[in-house]
């Protein structure tokens, strides 16, 4: 994985990346072509439509986007990583959300980064020992997703702190991360899914279908940083998202609407409920977070204690 070296921070010996699937020589001229290649042919990537660009050329059904799915996840052992694998995750996952804010970067951009993470985490070996390889790991996926969802992307503080990386060294990594993920870049996710999932019910509201669609939306965004939700399927997180987000806003058509996503040819209903536990846990415990961060804020505030402090004087 590793071949000689080149120097990150005052003198500090950073192993190159050596690309296992391409020439190790790849001049600077032959690595910029091949990059504004990637961003010509992917700049109309959308995540609910990963296939718009080719159907042109191919006829694709949704029968094809449950076939091709599984991809574009983590590799099946990814669930028996090691503390250091686990670890590993964890803290990259943490330091995006970081990058999201400061950058205000696209929450799809964002999306797409960890998918790509997740997946070369699972299929490459880590070295230990080298927090560099984590920082930039993370900003050469946050630079691909934006490249794919055709925004621009410089790299923030928080991520150059301690290493100083020039664009060379972000290149490389961006082609191992290619190579090990076989160019699949047009990452099929659980947006992929719900427009079919919401039209199974045949509603009539629009607004009622937009709603659902924004609800399941934030339900996957937050079910992302969940790794044990990395051995379900995109579609069976979308359903599940689907599921959840109908309970919430519109118990009366619920039945029904669950009733017509897990009868779906598609899916695997004992999977699904074993997806459903966990997925909905996820969301009472946000909900729980949500009524304390409440609570703290409705007591004892400046305000509330200047209100109480002038009603014991008037009294």
């Amino acid at each position: 994985m590793f071949s000689s070296a080149f120097l990150g921070k005052e003198g500090e010996c950073i192993p190159e990346l050596s690309l296992p699937c391409y020439d190790y020589n790849i001049n600077q001229r032959t690595t910029y072509t091949l990059m504004v290649l990637i961003k010509k042919r992917k700049m109309e990537f959308d995540l609910e439509d990963p296939l718009a660009s080719v159907k042109e050329e191919m006829n694709f059904t949704i029968s094809e986007l449950f076939a091709s799915e599984s991809d574009h996840m983590p590799s099946s052992n990814c669930l028996n990583s090691t503390h250091f694998h686990v670890s590993f995750r964890y803290e990259a996952i943490s330091l995006i959300p970081q990058v999201q804010i400061s950058c205000n970067l696209d929450p799809f951009v964002v999306y797409l980064a960890i998918n790509y993470l997740h997946r070369f985490v699972s299929c490459q070996d880590i070295p230990q020992g080298k927090p560099w390889f984590l920082r930039l790991l993370v900003i050469s996926c946050l630079s691909l997703a934006s490249k794919m969802k055709n925004k621009t992307f410089s790299f923030p503080h928080v991520l150059k702190e301690g290493c100083n990386f020039e664009a060379q060294n972000v290149q490389k990594m961006e082609f191992l991360i290619l190579g090990a993920l076989k160019w699949r870049m047009r990452s099929i996710t659980p947006f992929s899914f719900l427009h079919f999932f919401i039209s199974l019910a045949e509603l009539k509201d629009q607004s009622l279908k937009q709603a659902l669609k924004e609800r399941a939306s934030e339900i996957i965004f937050n079910a992302q940083n969940d790794i044990k939700l990395l051995e379900y399927k995109p579609s069976t997180i979308a359903a599940t998202a689907i599921i959840i987000a109908s309970h919430e806003l519109c118990p009366q058509q619920y039945p029904t609407l669950r009733a017509s996503v897990t009868t779906c040819e598609y899916l695997d209903e004992e999977t699904l409920s074993k997806c459903f536990g966990l997925m909905q846990e996820m969301v009472k415990m946000e909900a729980n977070e949500l009524m304390i961060d409440t609570s703290i804020l409705s007591t004892d505030t400046p305000v509330s204690v200047l209100e109480r402090n002038t009603k014991r004087q008037r009294i």
